[in-house]
């Protein structure tokens, strides 16, 4: 995709949250070199249209110039489970950067529903929960462990070494299950492999063992201070979507506030089975 037409879509609720993602859409799109943010409002009922876009065109308005970037205000009647993965496919967004404000808050009136905003879109999120860090990405935190999805995971790693040059620090489970150690192993060897193979920069830690990998994974991005956790969704036995387990859930919302990158795997990548 031409780096011009690269859009970066927020969904925007009027909440300081909305304010965050807006902040570290600037960041990232002076990175990629993206001339262009989209601000997205989901209104229920068609009435809600003009006081709704006039109240985002105002934002879009107040921010439209800053780093040189075009601001653009999207209002569309619909859900927010699915309508925000839609329209990030129609405009064909690079990003998605949400606010973590919308995600609690869904997820208290809906439950499991809620993360449906996330895994209903082939367009990778990113999730915050603060304004971001004056310095540049520097340190990725990169779990690996028995799942075939992490393929999708490592373009995505490749992606931001070409435009931030960060540090990945690769954490793998400490399990004593010895057909996970050999899936994990195959996995590790995959990554290092495809990470040498682009020049990047890594290290490997494994994780104590002492509580879930998810938790330890935290601590661990909490320990380096890590500009980004890059997470991936899990197929679900049993369903034909991507969907958001607890370990998932965890990292998200984790009390260190580091965004969270969360990709669903293409369909298309699917019969390269990841790292199996």
């Amino acid at each position: 995709m031409d780096k011009d037409n690269r859009t970066i879509l927020i969904p925007w609720d009027f909440t300081p949250v909305a304010e965050y993602a807006l902040q570290h859409g600037f960041k990232i799109a002076k990175g990629i070199g993206s001339k262009k943010i989209a601000l997205i409002h989901i209104i229920k009922k068609d009435k809600e249209y003009d006081e709704a876009y006039n109240k985002l065109l105002q934002v879009a308005n107040e921010n439209k110039g800053k780093n040189g970037l075009e601001i653009d205000a999207i209002i569309k009647e619909g859900s927010i489970f699915t309508t925000i993965g839609e329209v990030a496919s129609e405009i064909n967004a690079e990003l998605v950067i949400m606010g973590t404000h919308g995600l609690r808050g869904m997820q208290k009136l809906t439950g499991s529903w809620a993360l449906k905003v996330i895994v209903s879109s082939m367009v990778p999120f990113v999730v915050v929960q603060e304004p971001p860090k004056e310095s540049d990405l520097k340190d990725i935190v990169f779990p690996i462990d028995f799942k075939w999805e992490n393929k999708e995971k490592l373009n995505w790693a490749s992606y931001f070494y070409n435009y931030f040059s960060p540090k990945f620090h690769i954490i793998k489970p400490n399990t004593t299950d010895v057909g996970f150690i050999n899936k994990i192993k195959a996995n590790i060897t995959f990554a290092r492999k495809f990470m040498d193979g682009k020049g990047m920069d890594y290290e490997i830690e494994t994780a104590e063992g002492n509580k879930n990998f998810a938790l330890e994974t935290i601590d661990f991005s909490k320990k380096i201070d890590a500009d980004m956790i890059l997470i991936v969704s899990t197929k679900n036995i049993g369903f034909s979507d991507y969907v958001l387990g607890a370990s998932e859930q965890y990292i998200i919302a984790n009390s260190a506030r580091i965004p969270v990158m969360v990709i669903n795997p293409r369909e298309d990548l699917t019969k390269f089975k990841g790292f199996n």
